[in-house]
């Protein structure tokens, strides 16, 4: 199904606001006389209302946990507000579901005022049709009622929207809204803490979010192993679609790979000609080859170019990434172009035989509309390069 609405949580979530609530926090505690912990437990203030938090970690009274507050936002309200950022990836995901024509908003235990400065710090107000926070004299309201506030205003049923969160209660107060959850796993929950409230969801990539809106996500329930080989695993995996419903994915998993136009002086493109077997064919292809596990791709293409080719270049362009295959392998291409060339010797492994070409540019084209040259990276890389040169 496709949700017409999503409700983000704030901290955690859309802006990554640890530090500055961590350090306030701590100033609080310290100005009080608490036995100050390490920064990693502090993590707990990070969601939930701050008075909540004081009586329940550190058992301070009512009157107590009022002054703690107060003190926590002396610093906040000045510095500590500011020591955020943006979760990578928020803004192009807020971009893309304002382009779906989906409504979002912000519900959160953060006072109001914190969530707008920042959203005007962040450039990104625009994108929200309702931003539903706490004042600073009833900051205990349940997230229940914050989320309620939310979908109302966004005048969407509750049945047509998602809520986005990276903590329990984020999961929890939409179900008791009747609403559908994804818990997050870039923020400050855990898959556990996500299962244990009963998340529809369980997400580890922002872009995941969108798919989810537009009811085309797949989540993985159950990973059933059938090969491991040196290159490629194969496995299969049962899902679970948006509607509910199971299915099964065959799927194969590699390391990835570089490719590298390299364009000389001379406007000649260097191919490599070989023998593919899976094809039985000898064909030609830009040079290539995989990633070796925690490589740069910009190293790992620096060195498939000087060892497939002899070649090093001047200048390595990236050329963005390709998935070759997304029916079924999970490999992806970085593409790269190279230019500024010299020339040495070849280092190609004992098992690779190869001819290295140096083919005009025109005659690449020409090999690609006519059909000659059938390889997608290297018809993605010369096209790509073609378009390019004509700014």
């Amino acid at each position: 199904m496709r949700y017409n609405a999503v409700i983000f949580d704030f901290d955690g979530t859309i802006c990554d606001t640890g530090e500055g609530i961590i350090k306030s926090a701590a100033y609080a505690l310290d100005a009080f006389g608490y036995n100050v912990p390490e920064q990693n437990e502090l993590t707990c203030f990070i969601g939930p209302p701050l008075l909540v938090t004081f009586q329940e970690k550190f058992g301070a009274d009512a009157a107590k946990a009022d002054e703690l507050v107060k003190k926590f936002r002396e610093r906040y309200t000045n510095k500590g507000v500011f020591e955020s950022k943006l979760y990578d990836g928020i803004k192009e995901l807020l971009i893309a579901l304002k382009k779906d024509n989906i409504k979002l908003g912000i519900a959160s235990s953060k006072p109001q005022d914190y969530i707008e400065t920042l959203l005007d710090h962040f450039g990104i107000r625009s994108y929200f049709d309702a931003v539903c926070g706490v004042t600073f004299t009833a900051d205990c309201e349940s997230k229940i009622s914050i989320i309620s506030r939310c979908q109302k205003a966004l005048e969407i049923p509750g049945n047509e929207c998602l809520m986005v969160g990276d903590k329990k209660y984020d999961i929890e107060g939409a179900k008791e809204n009747i609403i559908d959850s994804a818990g997050v796993l870039w923020g400050y929950g855990t898959k556990f803490e996500h299962l244990d409230a009963g998340a529809k969801f369980i997400v580890d990539k922002i872009n995941d979010i969108e798919a989810i809106a537009l009811g085309f996500y797949e989540q993985t329930e159950e990973v059933q192993g059938i090969f491991s080989g040196n290159i490629i695993n194969v496995h299969k995996d049962i899902i679970t679609l948006v509607d509910g419903t199971e299915a099964v994915r065959e799927v194969v998993d590699h390391p990835g790979g570089v490719a590298i136009v390299g364009l000389t002086d001379n406007n000649e493109v260097l191919l490599v000609r070989q023998f593919r077997y899976p094809y039985k064919e000898t064909i030609y292809e830009i040079p290539a080859g995989k990633l070796e596990k925690g490589e740069d791709p910009l190293e790992a293409g620096k060195r498939e170019f000087r060892e497939e080719c002899g070649a090093t270049a001047e200048h390595f362009v990236p050329f963005g990434e390709l998935y070759p295959t997304p029916g079924y392998c999970g490999e992806i291409i970085r593409l790269f172009c190279a230019t500024g060339l010299t020339f040495g010797e070849q280092d190609l492994d004992e098992d690779e035989y190869l001819d290295v070409i140096k083919m005009p540019f025109s005659d690449c084209v020409a090999k690609i509309m006519n059909g000659e040259i059938k390889d997608a990276k290297t018809i993605i890389g010369i096209l790509k390069l073609k378009e390019l040169k004509k700014l």
